[in-house]
């Protein structure tokens, strides 16, 4: 793209693993796309990673939380601060990834094709099995049976895109807010991308845009704390959502109990009925305040 590029930031969020976002950093070096600033957000790591970003990546802007305040509150930390400085698109993206050089760029052009797309999502391979698509880029979901990650079809746009890279326009943001803090993890992108499609932004995927991530992208590579949050989190997503909520999710707890059980993985279920416990308890303020997204902060037009 040429030099008149709109301005892109990068929001990449780190905790305790400065190893992989400086893998992940190196990987933005090689970007072929003109016009982009990053922004480090780091949620009160204790492994010294401020220290080491900053050592190896001076030119970088980097912000610190005073605690771990889970992925959307994180992110939103990196999003104020990009809108604050002008960025036209914000890039979240997992700072378990490797970005291909084109990744940005082709990112950008799928956005620029129409001003409606609120937000693109990439293809996304695995960082081991480089070849093996693990997620693609969007999803489709059934507010009765539960979330679906099936290939997009080009006949029908997806229902939402993988906060594991999400590029957003500014003014999708500024129309319907930032991720809501409600979810501490896991979900908040689904929610986002529900709020945007309901109040007529489109999304899309970037075929051409692909990176590697070094993580599953399954269920079954999640500790037992992330069974908790993932169940926890379905239970704000489909009561905020779905129609009859009790449907998405006793599908998707017999699915989750039953495989966790013919595995004899007992953490995993004792996890998931914590996270049914406390998604419970917040079903009262759920239904109370449909939507309690952040609103950006200093982004006015």
């Amino acid at each position: 793209m040429s030099s008149e590029a709109p301005l892109v930031y990068i929001s990449i969020l780190n905790w305790n693993r400065f190893q992989v976002t400086l893998a992940c950093l190196e990987s933005l070096k090689k970007l072929d796309y003109p016009n982009f600033r990053v922004v480090v957000v780091d949620n009160g790591s204790t492994d010294g990673s401020v220290h080491r970003i900053r050592q190896l990546f001076p030119e970088l802007e980097l912000v610190e939380n005073n605690a771990n305040y889970g992925f959307a509150r994180g992110q939103n930390t990196g999003i104020r601060w990009a809108l604050a400085r002008g960025a036209r698109y914000v890039w979240v993206l997992n700072n378990d990834t490797e970005v291909d050089p084109h990744a940005l760029t082709a990112l950008v052009e799928e956005a620029c094709r129409d001003e409606r797309i609120g937000a693109v999502g990439s293809l996304i391979l695995d960082l081991q099995l480089r070849d093996r698509v693990q997620h693609w880029g969007g999803g489709r979901a059934s507010l009765w049976y539960g979330l679906s990650r099936a290939s997009v079809s080009h006949s029908r746009p997806p229902d939402w895109i993988t906060g594991c890279s999400l590029l957003l326009r500014r003014e999708a943001l500024e129309d319907q807010g930032l991720l809501d803090e409600g979810f501490f993890m896991y979900w908040e992108d689904a929610d986002l991308g529900f709020r945007l499609r309901r109040a007529g932004w489109k999304l899309a995927v970037a075929t051409g845009s692909r990176l590697w991530h070094s993580g599953s992208g399954t269920l079954g590579a999640l500790s037992s704390r992330g069974f908790e949050l993932n169940t926890t989190s379905s239970f704000r997503f489909f009561f905020r959502w779905a129609p009859l909520p009790i449907c998405p999710l006793l599908v998707l707890l017999v699915m989750r109990v039953g495989k966790r059980l013919l595995c004899g993985d007992w953490s995993a279920i004792r996890a998931t009925l914590c996270g049914v416990r406390e998604g419970l308890r917040a079903i009262g303020p759920i239904r109370g305040h449909q939507i309690a997204a952040s609103q950006p902060e200093g982004s006015g037009s």
